[in-house]
């Protein structure tokens, strides 16, 4: 009878921790950062991209935060609002939309970027997952009239729904060589930390 009830104790002890840990599985806010190459990384180290820094800074600041890469190099609005339903799982907390960069560099029309960024953030919205809206900046040589549209996207749509606006993704580092790589385009990893301090003042009052 005793044998009997110390394994019952044992299994009821072991019930209670799987349900524990469950709960603190539960209890991680979980963030995906949906976007193209600034997202994903390019060409730097395995713990060095936005979204494995972003996830060490948020940690040591005391949040329990998992930070998930869906950047995808070369990605436009129209490859991301393609891939967003598999790209971001159920139980998401939390969106970073970082796309438009290569609409830009490839000349496409600003209605089409903020028609696909719209869409996007209707089918998260409509999820219930929340949204910050990485801004980007028309490159000065497609001239004014095409850096007023496309530069009005972000403001526009984080007014629209209400989501809170990254104003400029690249802010302290385009143009500035120290923090880029050799192609002048892409953050080397000391950009990516100016990045992180950048969005950290947007990111961290969403997390629980």
């Amino acid at each position: 009878m005793a044998f009997k009830q110390v394994k019952r104790a044992i299994f009821t002890a072991l019930i209670c921790v799987v349900a524990l840990t469950g709960q603190a599985a539960a209890d991680t806010f979980r963030i995906v950062g949906f976007g193209d190459s600034l997202m994903a990384g390019y060409n730097l180290g395995p713990n060095e991209g936005f979204p494995q820094k972003l996830e060490a800074a948020l940690k040591a600041r005391g949040h329990d935060v998992a930070v998930a890469n869906a950047g995808v190099s070369g990605d436009t609005t129209s490859g991301g609002l393609s891939r967003l339903d598999w790209s971001v799982p159920d139980g998401t907390d939390l969106v970073i939309l970082e796309l438009g960069a290569n609409d830009m560099l490839r000349g496409l029309a600003p209605e089409i970027t903020e028609q696909n960024l719209d869409a996007m953030m209707a089918s998260l919205k409509k999820r219930g997952i929340g949204v910050v809206l990485a801004g980007m900046l028309a490159a000065p040589n497609l001239g004014p009239d095409y850096a007023a549209a496309f530069n009005g996207i972000y403001p526009k749509l984080a007014e629209k729904y209400d989501t809170p606006l990254i104003p400029f993704f690249l802010d302290g580092v385009a143009a500035n060589p120290s923090l880029q790589l050799e192609d002048g385009l892409h953050p080397s990893a000391a950009g990516v930390d100016r990045m992180v301090e950048g969005a950290l003042p947007v990111i961290e009052p969403l997390v629980r």
